[in-house]
């Protein structure tokens, strides 16, 4: 098999990225991640950046069984140290989605926030991440749908982030799984993922030649989703094994 992947990143309509994306290879593998700074408290780039660095130092440091939580517990600490440290980013806060894929052929993924992971198995959607956002408690409650966050007037609430006190691990880590030969992934901040739907995200998967293709055809959806609205940066790491 052989990994190949394609990143993106956009300002959308913001003065100011405060996405963050990143990858790291090492002889145990790779690491993708994705963080999504939180503008409305202020120096959000500095905060997804402090997360990513810290998630792909941690998997160079060792890849080991415990690389996913390290990531986020020290990527909570630089974080709410940088907080203590700088008055004027006193309230930064990010989201992060961290991919590992170890050299043996097993994934595993974390995440925190309403970034986005979604896993593809022969073309079709085989699972994803749940936001830990207000319109995501309504879904468990069976109030609205998975497609209605989408829009929701609350789907910027998010409920469980970096850079506010934990009560236990306010992360998720996924089980462990064997990669196959027509996996791919799909890594992305909610400013992506409001602007394309789940069919829409497999449709161009099934087209795509290559993993750069995949990407492309996605980004024109959004681009075109969002050319009316007031876009939010959008990014995405998508990656496939062939």
């Amino acid at each position: 098999m052989k990994l190949t992947y394609s990143i993106f990143t956009n300002n959308g309509n913001r003065e100011v990225n405060e996405d963050t994306v990143g990858e790291v290879a090492s002889a145990a593998g790779h690491c993708f991640v994705v963080a999504d700074g939180l503008g409305g408290h202020g120096h959000g780039e500095i905060a997804s950046a402090i997360a990513v660095d810290a998630a792909k130092e941690s998997f160079m440091e060792s890849a080991d069984e415990d690389v996913l939580a390290r990531s986020f517990e020290t990527a909570q600490e630089r974080v709410l140290s940088e907080q203590g440290n700088n008055p004027m980013a006193a309230d930064m806060k990010t989201t992060m989605v961290d991919l590992i894929l170890k050299i043996n052929g097993i994934a595993r993924w974390g995440h925190i926030g309403d970034s986005r992971l979604y896993f593809f198995r022969d073309g079709e959607l085989a699972a994803h991440t749940f936001d830990h956002s207000v319109p995501q408690m309504l879904v468990n409650l069976g109030e609205i749908t998975f497609e209605e966050i989408r829009g929701h007037e609350d789907r910027n609430r998010l409920i469980r982030v970096i850079g506010t006190e934990w009560e236990g691990n306010s992360y998720e880590l996924s089980q462990e799984i064997a990669i196959r030969g027509n996996d791919s992934f799909l890594m992305c901040t909610d400013g992506f993922w409001e602007l394309i739907n789940e069919q829409q995200m497999v449709e161009t998967l099934k087209n795509a030649k290559s993993v750069e293709e995949w990407m492309n055809s996605m980004v024109e959806i959004v681009m075109a989703n969002g050319k009316d609205v007031n876009m939010d940066n959008n990014s995405a790491i998508a990656v496939w094994f062939r």
